[in-house]
């Protein structure tokens, strides 16, 4: 018996973000949220630290020299590259007692992998950027399209109705995966750090990218993750003021 208590004794896990202009509460980080929605999502009791960027206290330079947030203390571990991480919390933090968190559909991590590029490059060649923000429209038209796409789950062959635009929440289907912990936090630097910079938006033709934001906004680990507008907004302030 002393054995199985061992066996389900709660690991000790504890996420270093970046901390945001107050050096308290959290910053702009689109990995670190990912990390942070990932282990929310797993179920497991875990802490969370801010790191002051500019004032690097000195047992974290002890703990991770040279490391720039996110990394992560597991069961006194240190582990750092975010990717690495979530791999690891995937295997480790595994079922029966967490879920798994890997979507079945590959190209629902895919369908997101470029947005983020386009938007940064939309941004940065601002107001001159009627070519980058074609690019980056194309990318929301494709992500679009996949999430009005029925994936093949929801494909019942044996019934004579025929569903031709999908009705899930989120990427992968009606749960949240590592790829919607990749891809949110992305979306939302984009809508509020291009609405501040270069007034836009994303266009209300994208319904199932609208469909997904609304569903997501209603879910605490992704609200509840997520950095304030203003530290977006200060995070590319250098951005748009470097812009020709």
């Amino acid at each position: 018996m002393a054995l199985r208590q061992n066996s389900e004794k709660e690991p000790s896990v504890e996420l270093f973000i970046k901390a945001g202009h107050d050096g308290e509460n959290v910053g702009n980080c689109p990995f670190c949220q990912r990390l942070f929605m990932v282990l929310w999502l797993k179920g497991v009791k875990f802490t969370v630290t801010t790191v002051d960027m500019r004032k690097k206290p000195a047992e974290l330079k002890d703990l991770a020299p040279g490391t720039n947030p996110p990394f992560l203390l597991y069961n006194g571990t240190l582990k750092t590259d975010f990717i690495k991480i979530e791999e690891f919390l995937e295997q480790t933090l595994a079922p029966p007692r967490y879920p798994h968190l890997s979507p079945l559909n590959k190209e629902s991590f895919d369908v997101g992998a470029d947005i983020f590029a386009k938007f940064s490059a939309f941004i940065k060649n601002s107001p001159n950027n009627a070519f980058h923000e074609k690019n980056l429209l194309r990318e929301f038209k494709r992500l679009d399209n996949y999430l009005n796409s029925p994936l093949p789950e929801e494909i019942d062959h044996n019934s004579t109705e025929t569903v031709t635009t999908s009705s899930r929440k989120f990427l992968d289907g009606n749960r949240l995966t590592l790829a919607d912990c990749n891809l949110l936090p992305k979306l939302h630097v984009i809508r509020v750090a291009a609405k501040k910079y270069c007034d836009f938006e994303i266009p209300a033709q994208f319904t199932g990218v609208w469909r997904y934001l609304q569903n997501a906004g209603e879910r605490e680990e992704f609200k509840e993750t997520c950095p304030a507008d203003i530290e977006i907004e200060k995070a590319y302030l250098s951005v748009a003021t470097q812009r020709k």
